[in-house]
């Protein structure tokens, strides 16, 4: 393969051309690509200007999970994941926890942050005194910008300057907090600290003859650990009495205990802990059209803010009483970027009920909890291998061509059996040998 120029530029047909004779692809993967774009050439238009150099769409299913009820009110939830489990994870808890008094969430804070990181070569203590006295001057030169969003309900919320770590001497931060409304707000914050960057550099430039300052870059932060909520279940430990045939209610409830609390201290557990809640949380952010890798990066930097990896849930198990928590930083818009182009993240917001940025928050956390809750049961009860298998069943019959006389037969057979894909392999084999012979 060879460098190649101007890719952006070239036509679909021409991106293809190119990576055809780069690749020598297979007629059926042409086709494919072909197959896979949008009817209408309108969507496709939209689909096509998400990203750079797009030649199709890739598609992932989109799943709902009903009966979820959040502080009273019963929703179905609108998720897109490759894996069938999680969707059918939290389906369970849902219906679950809907019939033992639901998920009650709350929204901590929704406080967003943004840095200018900078340079400063004179007295730390002149440069706070200069930023102290024209702090309301910094403030009005933006106001321009944020002007709409202040009639929203956001804005900047407080800015202060602060020395950044030891190892980094003579560099500085402004750090400006932010409140975005119902927008995600990344590009309002960005625009904001752009102009505050240029107008603190003027600032100092003007007052002082000593020292200079330089300006290395602005953004805003993905780790927002005060937009914030929590979201939790409890009942009585007697509703566990199903839940399993070799543990009673009471030592279901202790052993869901123990296992949450290994979670809290061994972070080789802690991280597939926590990724069983972001099965869930990212399959909703996805829907909604938001950004599921900062939500990630900001969860799994939350999880590690007292020094060590632990789980984001806890669980307490106290005279008969079982509650299930978790609390999690989440930055979500359902206005602008994303939310508002793509069709599929209209319809998952319609489906929601057209949320405000504060309850997608909650309806996440729910969704999270809902995964953990049913990935733990499993894991001290069946073992997580049995129903992850089944579930699955369908994509390894596919892989392996089964027919539709021949996936009925074997979905049957593995009904109470232990699945695997080598067991599958074997069973369609002897299905397949025995009609050769008859």
């Amino acid at each position: 393969m060879q460098i190649v120029n101007g890719f952006s530029k070239f036509s679909r047909s021409e991106k293809l051309n190119w990576l055809n004779r780069e690749t020598n692809l297979s007629q059926q993967t042409l086709e494919i690509l072909d197959t896979h774009l949008h009817r209408e050439e309108a969507i496709q238009e939209v689909y096509g200007d998400l990203s750079e150099n797009t030649v199709s769409n890739y598609y992932l299913p989109l799943g709902l999970a009903p009966n979820f009820l959040i502080n009273g009110d019963l929703m179905t939830l609108p998720m897109v994941i490759e894996e069938s489990s999680v969707v059918a994870a939290a389906s369970h808890s849902a219906k679950f926890w809907a019939l033992h008094g639901g998920f009650h969430t709350n929204v901590l804070g929704t406080s967003k942050v943004g840095q200018v990181h900078f340079t400063w070569s004179g007295d730390p203590e002149t440069l706070q005194a200069i930023f102290n006295q024209n702090m309301v001057l910094l403030l009005n030169s933006v106001t321009p910008m944020t002007r709409k969003m202040e009639k929203r309900g956001g804005g900047i919320t407080s800015m202060e300057i602060h020395s950044a770590h030891p190892e980094l001497p003579r560099h500085y931060h402004l750090f400006v907090r932010f409140k975005t409304a119902d927008a995600m707000g990344a590009n309002f914050i960005n625009s904001v600290l752009e102009s505050l960057a240029s107008q603190l550099s003027q600032m100092l430039e003007n007052d002082v003859s000593e020292g200079r300052l330089e300006i290395i870059m602005s953004i805003l932060s993905n780790y927002t650990p005060e937009s914030l909520v929590q979201c939790y279940v409890e009942a009585k430990t007697e509703v566990f009495r199903n839940m399993s045939p070799e543990l009673s209610a009471d030592q279901f409830a202790r052993k869901f205990q123990q296992a949450a609390d290994i979670a809290t201290h061994d972070p080789y557990r802690a991280v597939t802990h926590n990724k069983g809640i972001f099965n869930g949380m990212d399959a909703l952010i996805l829907a909604t059209g938001n950004d599921f890798r900062a939500v990630e990066a900001c969860g799994h930097a939350y999880a590690s803010r007292n020094g060590s990896y632990s789980s984001l849930s806890r669980v307490d198990v106290s005279e008969g009483s079982f509650r299930f928590s978790l609390e999690v930083p989440l930055s979500v818009g359902t206005v602008g970027g994303l939310t508002g182009v793509h069709p599929m993240a209209r319809a998952s917001l319609e489906i929601l009920g057209n949320p405000s940025a504060e309850l997608l928050m909650q309806i996440t956390a729910a969704a999270g909890l809902a995964n953990n809750f049913s990935a733990i049961r499993s894991l001290i009860t069946t073992g997580i291998q049995q129903g992850h298998m089944k579930m699955h069943l369908g994509n390894m019959l596919r892989q392996l061509k089964a027919s539709k006389e021949e996936t009925r037969r074997a979905t049957r057979y593995f009904a109470n059996r232990t699945l695997s894909y080598s067991d599958l392999s074997a069973y369609l084999d002897s299905i397949r040998n025995q009609n050769q012979q008859e």
